[in-house]
C-alpha cells in the first residue's frame, strides 16, 4: 500500500494546478485520473491572461490564440465591436494542451502521476483517507493525509463526502470543434438572441473554431442544431460542420462549504463556473492555488486552514458570482432589453474584459446594471 501526503483526484486544470502548487511546496503528491493525458474536453477554452500571475512558469506554451478584440451581435446583426484593454487580456487554449502542460509541470515539481486509475471507493482512515483504485494492473490501495477532489462536473465523490454544492445547478451546453479557415483570428465572438436563456461563443483557434452554445435558465436543452444552422454559415462554415459534444456545466449557485476535515473540492466539482458568462477556467486555476495553500498550512498544523480555503474562495470568487447570478437572471429572461441597454453601452466591452480578467467583480457594476435593465423593462411594459 502506498502512502502520500496528498492525493488529487482528477488531472484537469484545477487538479493539475493544485498538484503543482503542492509539489512545489515540497509535499508528496499523487495526481490521479481515470484517463491518460492528454485528452480532449468539451470546453470553449477562453481564459484571462491574468491567470499567469498564479504561476511562476510561463503558461504561453499552452496558449493557442491571443484575443485582442470582441464582437457582440444580436441574432447575428446589430454588432458591437471593441478592442480589449491592456496587453493580451484574453487567451484561447485547448484543454488537452493546457491540462497536459499543467500536469507536466506538476510532475516536474515532484508529483507522481497515476493515469488510467479510477477511484472506486474512498474511506476515512484515522485523520486521513484510504482510496481504492482500479487500473491496468487491477485493484490497489492508496493512503493519503489530505484529499483534493477535482473530478469535474460528472464526478460524485464531492457529494458522497459532503463538500461543495449538494444540489448543483447544471447549465446545458454544447461544444462544437470545427476545422476551417478563420477570418478574424484575434476576435472572440459572443452571439445573443439565437439561444433562449443563453448565448453562443465563437473562439478562434489554429485551424478552426471552438464554438459553444449554452442555456443558463431552466433545465431544458435548447434546440442547438437549429441555432448552429444559423450560426455556422455566418462564420463561412457548413451548417452541419463540426464535432458536437453536450456537457453539463456546474454553475455557481450559492455559498457552500468547500472543505471538511482532510478534504477540499476544487474546479468544476466545486460548482464555480460563472453563472452569467460561463467562465470556468479562471476559477478552476484559482481554486487549485488556494486549495494548495490551505493544505500546505493545514499539514503544518494550522487547524483553521481548510476553513480559510472556503472563506477565501467566497471572498475572491463567490461574492462576485452572487451578483453575476442576479445579473444573469434578469439578462437572460429579457435578453433583447439586456443587449440594448447593457451590451451596447460604450463602456460594456471594457467592463466585461475587466470582469473576465479579475480586475473588477460583478458587485462593482451590478446595482447599476440591474437598475438600468429594470428601468428598460418598465419602459417596454408601458
Amino acid at each position: 500500500m502506498t502512502s502520500v501526503a496528498v492525493a488529487v483526484v482528477g488531472a484537469g486544470a484545477a487538479g493539475a494546478a493544485a498538484a503543482y502548487h503542492l509539489a512545489s511546496r515540497g509535499h508528496q503528491v499523487v495526481l490521479l485520473d481515470e484517463r491518460p493525458l492528454p485528452r480532449s474536453k468539451p470546453c470553449g477554452g477562453g481564459m484571462a491572461a491574468s491567470v499567469q500571475n498564479w504561476f511562476p512558469f510561463d503558461l504561453t506554451p499552452a496558449v493557442d490564440r491571443v484575443i485582442n478584440q470582441v464582437r457582440f451581435t444580436w441574432c447575428l446583426e446589430d454588432p458591437v465591436v471593441a478592442d480589449l484593454p491592456g496587453e493580451a487580456p484574453f487567451w484561447i487554449v485547448r484543454r488537452d494542451a493546457l491540462d497536459g502542460y499543467l500536469a507536466d509541470q506538476a510532475g516536474a515539481a515532484g508529483a507522481e502521476r497515476l493515469e488510467g486509475h479510477a477511484v472506486r471507493e474512498v474511506c476515512r482512515d484515522g485523520e486521513g483517507w484510504q482510496l481504492t483504485l482500479s487500473g491496468p494492473s487491477g485493484e490497489r490501495y492508496l493512503n493519503c493525509s489530505r484529499l483534493v477532489l477535482a473530478h469535474g462536473s460528472h464526478g460524485t465523490l464531492a457529494r458522497q463526502l459532503g463538500v461543495g454544492d449538494p444540489k448543483p445547478r447544471l447549465a446545458s451546453a454544447l461544444s462544437v470543434e470545427v476545422e476551417g479557415e478563420v477570418s478574424e483570428p484575434q476576435t472572440a465572438r459572443f452571439e445573443f438572441g439565437l439561444v433562449k436563456h443563453g448565448f453562443c461563443w465563437c473562439f478562434p483557434r489554429h485551424g478552426g473554431y471552438s464554438i459553444g452554445v449554452g442555456t443558463f435558465l431552466g433545465q431544458r436543452d435548447g434546440d442547438y442544431d437549429a441555432v448552429l444552422e444559423q450560426l455556422l454559415p455566418n462564420l463561412g462554415l457548413s451548417a452541419d460542420a463540426g464535432e458536437r459534444r453536450r456537457w453539463p456545466l456546474r454553475v455557481w449557485n450559492g455559498h457552500h462549504s468547500l472543505h471538511r476535515p482532510g478534504v477540499v473540492v476544487v474546479g468544476d466539482a466545486a460548482s464555480l463556473a460563472d453563472p452569467f458568462l460561463a467562465e470556468g477556467l479562471r476559477p478552476a486555476l484559482l481554486s487549485g492555488l488556494r486549495a494548495a495553500e490551505a493544505i500546505d498550512h493545514d499539514l503544518a498544523g494550522d487547524s483553521g486552514a481548510l476553513g480559510e480555503y472556503t472563506a477565501v474562495m467566497r471572498r475572491e470568487w463567490g461574492e462576485s458570482m452572487s451578483w453575476g447570478r442576479r445579473i444573469g437572471q434578469v439578462f437572460y429572461r429579457f435578453p433583447k432589453v439586456g443587449y440594448q441597454l447593457g451590451i451596447k453601452r460604450p463602456t460594456a466591452p471594457r467592463r466585461i474584459a475587466q470582469i473576465l480578467s479579475g480586475e473588477m467583480g460583478y458587485g462593482d457594476i451590478a446595482q447599476r446594471v440591474i437598475r438600468r435593465l429594470g428601468g428598460g423593462l418598465l419602459g417596454v411594459q408601458q
